[in-house]
């Protein structure tokens, strides 16, 4: 009987623990006189995204729309306090005014058991702030001008995937095939290696991209235990990585510096860059340069370069495809400025495109490839201008596509017009209402790079062909629930077509 009573015990003093655990800070928000939705056990205010009912993107924007006109908002993220900022000046004094102040983005790290994840876009700011001053450099206008010529022999094998493609006529799903794109741009550009993601099917480099970001079962067991059994994972978490990923690119990024350095070979890409770094660590030299540390740079460059791009391409074809005035507005000037020398684009032209530029802003305004922007306090904080104040370590997120949809900023934020980015419109609104690459010090570093990319794509893949919806394309959207980045639902499946040649 004593036995029964000691386990009845034990387990009543288990429950309240746990209970206890993650609910001991649901006071953090009242006592600071923050408004908050109401949490529950376990799961705080995240029920909805953990639980896969709404995507994370569609969740932080029922909470803003709910909230849109108090400043700032509480959430638990499961246990841990979240302060989202809707008020345009505060985010602006998070992101330029007071950056230093918020320079880390307050992402739990694991690097003995990720070893890839020690990159420019998660690790602490004493890390960041100089390997950022070291791995700028390959973004600027004269080494992307360099670059320029091997995107571009990129898009040339993309301009005969596509002949191929419009002879099956069947729908395509174009986020595939704008990842086959900048696999193979990332791949040259990157790491001086022809990908083939376009020619072959079983590339290697695009079955590691579908391998990162395609939902599975340890995906989902990582996650899980990232999220709720943090001290669990750094033990474990090793037994659920996908330890082909981590080797592919360590063993890509190795061999190639070592092939280079023995037989002198130069390139004007990013694995150059790292190698200057690794043989003159100015200002890095108390950073431990290892060669898991500057694969995982190689790793960012690659996952974002290609993911980001590709989705971005997909949501612009989704979009022309339902707009077919606006596709041939742009196919016109498209062809209008090619023709100028004589079919072959360059550099220079790219800036010409100016409705180009509005559309590809436009599809960043309505489909944002990340949901929030995330930072943490350094030191304790009082907003300016308001009694509003968060301890130091406090996570501050940033609802970047609930911003980009509040139609008070832009009106009938459903519809997509790419005249929101006329100079005179752009400049009257305030400069934190657009965020698709952040803002300020910690912004996307290879804001440049993507937008480059992601035009050359679109040029190749418009200027001698239609997209247009068919019976599978998904309308109205549909966020996949599943996916952190914003992502369409089963895909983003168009026809292709090709059209007459311009007439001269």
């Amino acid at each position: 009987m004593l036995d029964y009573f000691q386990i009845l015990c034990g387990t009543a003093l288990l429950l309240l623990t746990v209970y206890y655990y993650y609910t001991s800070t649901f006071h953090f928000w009242k006592n600071r006189g923050i408004p908050a939705p109401q949490p529950s056990i376990i799961f705080g205010n995240a029920k909805k995204t953990i639980l896969m009912k709404l995507s994370m993107s569609e969740y932080l924007k029922e909470v803003y729309d709910e909230y849109k006109n108090e400043p700032v908002v509480g959430l638990y993220f499961r246990a841990t306090p979240v302060l989202v900022v809707n008020d345009l000046d505060l985010i602006k004094d998070i992101l330029i005014r007071d950056f230093s102040l918020f320079a880390n983005r307050g992402v739990d790290t694991f690097p003995k058991v990720e070893p890839l994840s020690e990159h420019l876009f998660q690790i602490e700011a004493d890390r960041w702030r100089p390997l950022r001053a070291r791995l700028s450099p390959v973004f600027t206008s004269g080494k992307l001008k360099e670059m320029f010529p091997l995107i571009i022999e990129c898009a040339d094998h993309l301009e005969k995937y596509l002949d191929k493609i419009v002879e099956k006529n069947e729908p395509v799903e174009c986020r595939d095939l704008a990842a086959k794109f900048t696999t193979d741009v990332i791949g040259s550009c990157a790491f001086g290696i022809d990908t083939n993601a376009l020619s072959d099917e079983d590339s290697e480099f695009r079955r590691m991209g579908r391998k990162i970001f395609m939902p599975s079962a340890r995906q989902l067991i990582r996650d899980t235990c990232r999220q709720f059994f943090p001290y669990v994972y750094k033990i474990f978490g090793h037994l659920v990585q996908p330890t082909d990923i981590n080797e592919f690119f360590t063993k890509l990024v190795v061999d190639t510096m070592d092939y280079r350095v023995k037989h002198n070979v130069l390139r004007p890409d990013f694995v150059n860059l790292l190698m200057e770094i690794k043989k003159n660590p100015h200002n890095l030299e108390n950073i431990e340069l290892t060669d898991s540390l500057l694969t995982a740079q190689a790793f960012l460059f690659f996952v974002a370069g290609f993911e980001t791009s590709s989705s971005t391409i997909g949501h612009t074809l989704y979009e022309m495809a339902q707009n077919p005035h606006i596709q041939d507005k742009l196919r016109q000037e498209i062809r209008e400025t090619c023709t100028k020398n004589g079919g072959v684009l360059m550099y220079e032209q790219l800036k010409e495109m100016k409705y180009l530029d509005k559309v590809f802003r436009e599809t960043l305004r309505k489909y944002p490839i990340l949901p929030m922007l995330m930072r943490q306090a350094a030191v304790d904080y009082t907003f300016k201008g308001t009694k509003i104040s968060i301890p130091k370590d406090t996570r501050v997120w940033i609802p970047a596509y609930a911003i980009h949809q509040n139609p008070d900023i832009y009106p009938n934020p459903d519809i997509f017009d790419p005249e929101r980015f006329n100079d005179d419109v752009f400049s009257a609104r305030h400069p934190m209402s657009y965020l698709p690459f952040g803002d300020g010090p910690r912004n996307c570093v290879g804001a440049r790079f993507a937008n480059i990319q992601s035009k050359i794509g679109l040029i190749t893949i418009l200027r001698h062909h239609r997209v247009e919806v068919c019976e599978k394309t998904t309308i109205p959207y549909q966020h996949d629930k599943r996916a952190f980045l914003l992502t369409l639902k089963g895909g983003i499946l168009l026809k292709i077509t090709k059209v007459a040649p311009m007439a001269s």
